[in-house]
């Protein structure tokens, strides 16, 4: 089985939860200042580690659902943007 490395999974994982985070929050993000986007990053980064080991582990007790556990991840990580934007 050819997995991908743990740093493209994490690249993937941060270009699915920006997707999401910026289709969700459109009009926030095109009015937030840069230190408004760069908060809302910080939190996605500040989630990164225990969602990534959540993902692996979900993966690995359950391979069937490995890419529901990928979206579900990347909604989560998303998730802790979209709140940063919402809450200024």
């Amino acid at each position: 089985m050819n997995n991908p490395a743990p740093d493209t999974l994490a690249v993937k994982l941060a270009e699915a939860a920006m997707t999401v985070l910026v289709r969700a929050c459109r009009n926030e993000v095109a009015t937030a200042s840069n230190a408004e986007l760069e908060a809302a990053c910080a939190s996605m980064r500040a989630r990164a580690k225990a969602v990534i080991d959540q993902l692996l582990d979900d993966a690995r007790d359950a391979p069937w659902i490995a890419e529901t556990a990928f979206h579900a991840a990347a909604l989560e990580l998303a998730e802790a943007g979209i709140s940063s934007l919402r809450r200024r």
